[in-house]
């Protein structure tokens, strides 16, 4: 059969078309589906981290703070430890620079926050816990100005920062005559515990190194459990393995270990990758929401007006201190193909 003129070049651009418009579509199809699967991570992470405050608080009822904190931490190293192991060509640190990185994780990423959170947590609820926690992004910024020179801290931020401290505060609800009262020691430890974790990512992000996060993490938790177990023995804790067979002991500390510690940190790291610091920090001011919820339903925990009105301005302070990151974030989203 005779071929009309031009008939084989309208068949090959027709073909073309199809394919292209085909791969196009995947290529939509893809970035539709990863841009809901990180919403949902997400939201697993944020639900993770909030449930952890009231996981806290339930283990508390059977465990002594520190050793508690202690025995979280040595599970949760020999999982991590293991995992690296097999998966990272470096499983552990080497040269004086990673060690130091890793000493630095140890004692303020792990121990100093976990030690003073669960000591704190004794005499508060999981949802004002949280939200003194989120504070941490807030007291990042005011020690970077100090340990990081060419960080500046606006007038703007300074009020952030200012923010920041007044919502817990508010939260603390001191009496003046009883300014040593067991509710304002508690808030007093959580906000030391907060500090700690901000102090120890300044620092611990000045000591640059090719050391894998995993890596890096998984042996300050071992030298973390290690040096809680030194200070639970220094303060002569109770060891009352009677009460550690208890169901909720036992679920409490599954959940902290292989939930938050685990699973919570491989969610952290995946979206880091795929949303960035700031959006990642939107987790800290949504897990005091799931932990206030989850509290008041598992725990009967109450709610008080004061905790929401510190949490505003927590919040506020983190806007403020963060304003130009949290603007170019934006700028960034606004500019990103409609199809993402």
């Amino acid at each position: 059969m005779a071929q009309t003129e031009g008939g084989p070049t309208r068949y090959g651009e027709l073909s073309e078309f199809v394919q292209f418009g085909t791969f196009k579509q995947i290529a939509e199809n893809i970035r539709f589906v990863k841009r809901y699967r990180n919403g949902g991570l997400f939201l697993t992470l944020c639900v993770i981290w909030g449930t952890t405050f009231v996981a806290i608080s339930a283990g508390l009822l059977h465990f002594p703070p520190v050793l508690f904190a202690a025995f979280r931490y040595d599970l949760a190293a020999m999982l991590l430890l293991a995992y690296v192991y097999y998966t990272e060509d470096v499983w552990r640190p080497r040269g004086r620079d990673e060690w130091t990185k890793v000493a630095v994780g140890a004692v303020f990423l792990i121990a100093a926050y976990h030690a003073l959170l669960f000591a704190g947590q004794q005499h508060t609820t999981a949802a004002t816990a949280a939200i003194i926690v989120s504070l941490t992004p807030i007291l990042a910024a005011g020690f970077s100005r100090v340990f990081v020179p060419e960080y500046s801290l606006t007038p703007v931020g300074v009020v952030g920062l200012l923010c920041g401290v007044a919502g817990v505060v508010v939260i603390a609800r001191p009496d003046p005559a009883n300014l040593l009262s067991s509710d304002v020691i508690a808030t007093g430890l959580i906000f030391c515990a907060a500090s700690a974790m901000a102090l120890g990512s300044v620092l611990s992000r000045r000591i640059e190194t090719s050391l894998p996060t995993l890596t890096m993490q998984a042996w300050a938790m071992l030298g973390g459990a290690i040096l809680m177990h030194a200070v639970s023995s220094l303060m002569g804790e109770p060891v009352d393995t009677g009460a550690w067979t208890h169901p909720e002991a036992i679920g409490s500390l599954a959940f902290l270990v292989i939930v938050s510690s685990v699973l919570g940190f491989f969610l952290y790291f995946t979206l880091l990758e795929n949303l960035g610091p700031v959006e990642l920090n939107m987790v800290s001011y949504v897990a005091p929401v799931i932990a206030a919820v989850v509290g008041w339903l598992y725990l009967g925990e109450e709610i008080y007006l004061s905790t929401f009105f510190g949490f505003v301005l927590i919040a506020l302070g983190f806007s403020l201190t963060k304003r130009r990151f949290i603007a170019r974030e934006i700028s960034a989203l606004k500019n990103r193909p409609a199809a993402e």
